[in-house]
């Protein structure tokens, strides 16, 4: 492994390096003396170990210990011996969320999951009263679909914000937070008397709704074993892709019937009434605060003030902070082929989705002289396909759980390809026959019904991704991931300020064509890694050191 690694550990001068210059736990007078040799950090890029120095014990946040605490030597500053404590979870711990009940877990994981859909759904449901927007205040249609683009742009903005702070502050605060706050500005937007208004609140919103679809994956984390998490990502991993597809339907519908401006007061409803949900029911789940919140109030009520946790005495210095959440994704995403194809796959996949919203109006109301209620009704097959990709996915986990144990626990990565390598076929053929029976005279349930092969491979691309990802960078992938979601959300928001011109200067048909292609070039990319990705591993800089591939490892068998 790379010495730029964060898991990898430290060297002997670093150590002595250590031990000469301990830090110091300023608030409680007590500083390490004592070089530890790093917790092996696990294929989680939820826990906190980007705050924290790179020879923090990060097992501290997952064991369960007999005394609810591991014994550490120090020495204060007065140069008396003393033993701090690392605040742990007990056995069977009931503050650990991954102790709650399973019932209770399903009702946070329930949450979370409607949460995003709403997040999703809100940034597709004003798509089918954009003309209306551009008739009430006299713009043009490229300055109507901003108010799509900013919001989406937000989603690419808002996590390199939200991610580290969840990581000092917890994941509740930061959705409670910030859902209130897009919440507010959902209000002007409903109520805006000029296009201005609308762009700026939306934009506001948009940034502020990306903490939701950023952190739910870590809340998933905080309450499911590595085990039992299949089928809870699985509802997450769907709600990101129902929601866009739903809110052209309903927004049809309301758009027709009350004017657009209502678009934005379901928003207000449904946000508000999750917020609320949110707030009285799902507790913190993050177990480095619930462990920090433990360990005060055990120096409360103790007076024992060598009661602390890593939060407390092993963050990096700030700077080196800033420079992992800020500067890490861009050099993976630049400077590693993996994080940047793969990233570029799933843009390709996220502006279809985006592309769709803009696509459809010009192929039914353009074409067949559609209103937007009967227009919407088309998404309902990408929706399907949505949902009946996430209800196999417990299927594939099963199939991975008896590839993880033909390895002895340690597969490849390019194991995670595999969903891919057939799941990535049904894009282009969706789209090839939205294309061609995209014609005004064709009946409409042949384009309708080409929505749903592409919905069903979102999933199974989505996630492999995810996992890939994950699996290859461990230590760095939490900015691995930071990286794709930045370069995706960009291109899904710049791809409906063109859609337009392009479905109108190549035709219909065309246009959809060449989409098709692009899908089926992308075909290649899990492809090329399945067969030569240990060797691009191999020359990374911030690559794990995994086993090799499983096409190495078929022709060494030869």
């Amino acid at each position: 492994m790379a010495s730029s690694n964060d898991s990898q550990s430290p060297t002997l001068a670093e150590e002595h390096e250590h031990e000469q210059d301990a830090e110091i736990l300023e608030r409680h007078d007590i500083h390490r003396t004592m070089s530890r040799t790093i917790s092996h950090v696990p294929n989680d890029p939820y826990l906190a170990y980007r705050t924290l120095s790179r020879d923090a014990n990060i097992k501290e946040y997952q064991e369960e210990t007999a005394t609810g605490e591991i014994v550490k030597p120090a020495i204060s500053n007065s140069g008396e011996k003393v033993q701090y404590k690392l605040v742990t979870f007990t056995i069977d711990d009931p503050e650990n969320p991954k102790n709650w009940s399973k019932a209770f877990k399903w009702w946070c994981t329930a949450v979370i999951a409607v949460m995003c859909f709403i997040v999703a759904f809100c940034s597709s449901v004003i798509t089918a009263g954009i003309g209306q927007v551009e008739a009430e205040f006299g713009v043009s249609r490229s300055v109507a679909l901003l108010s799509i683009t900013l919001f989406v742009i937000g989603f690419g903005v808002g996590p390199m914000a939200f991610a580290p702070l969840s990581e000092v502050l917890g994941r509740k605060i930061i959705y409670v937070t910030t859902l209130g706050v897009s919440i507010v500005f959902i209000i002007p937007c409903a109520v805006a008397p000029n296009i201005q208004t609308l762009l700026v609140c939306r934009a506001i919103a948009g940034i502020a709704m990306s903490a939701p679809m950023t952190l739910v994956g870590g809340s998933l984390a905080d309450l499911w074993k590595n085990e039992e998490r299949g089928v809870p990502m699985a509802v997450f991993s769907a709600a990101p892709f129902i929601g866009p597809a739903i809110g052209p339907l309903v927004g049809g519908f309301l758009s027709m019937s009350h004017g657009w401006r209502w678009l934005y007061w379901i928003q207000l409803i449904l946000g508000g009434a999750i917020y609320l949900t949110l707030a009285l029911t799902v507790p913190e789940t993050y177990a480095p605060k619930i462990l920090t919140e433990r360990a005060k109030r055990l120096r409360k009520e103790t007076g024992d003030d060598t009661h602390v946790t890593e939060e407390e005495i092993g963050r990096r210095p700030f700077l080196e902070t800033i420079t992992i959440f800020v500067a890490r994704p861009f050099q993976l995403l630049f400077g590693e082929l993996i994080v940047f194809l793969i990233s570029v796959y799933m843009s390709v996949l996220y502006g279809l989705l985006y592309m769709f919203f803009v696509a459809y109006p010009i192929v039914y109301k353009e074409g067949k002289g559609w209103d937007a209620g009967k227009t919407g009704l088309m998404f309902i097959p990408i929706a399907v396909g949505v949902i009946i990709s996430a209800a196999c996915s417990p299927f594939i986990n099963a199939h991975y759980l008896k590839i993880h144990a033909k390895f002895n626990g340690n597969p490849p990565p390019e194991m995670r390809l595999i969903p891919m390598m057939w799941s990535c076929w049904f894009i282009p053929i969706g789209l090839f026959i939205f294309a061609w029976c995209s014609f005004p005279h064709v009946h409409w349930a042949g384009s309708m019904m080409g929505g749903f092969p592409v919905g069903f491979g979102f999933i199974f691309l989505y996630n492999s991704a995810n996992n890939y990802l994950v699996d290859t960078y461990q230590s760095q992938a939490a900015s691995a991931l930071a990286a794709k979601t930045f370069l995706r959300s960009f291109w899904g928001a710049v791809t409906v300020l063109f859609t337009t011109q392009m479905y109108h200067k190549m035709g219909y048909q065309w246009a959809s064509t060449f989409l098709a292609f692009l899908a089926l070039a992308c075909c290649a990319i899990p492809f090329l890694f399945y067969f030569f990705g240990a060797r691009i591993r191999g020359h990374s800089r911030f690559a794990a050191n995994g086993p090799p591939s499983p096409a190495d490892i078929e022709n060494s068998a030869h």
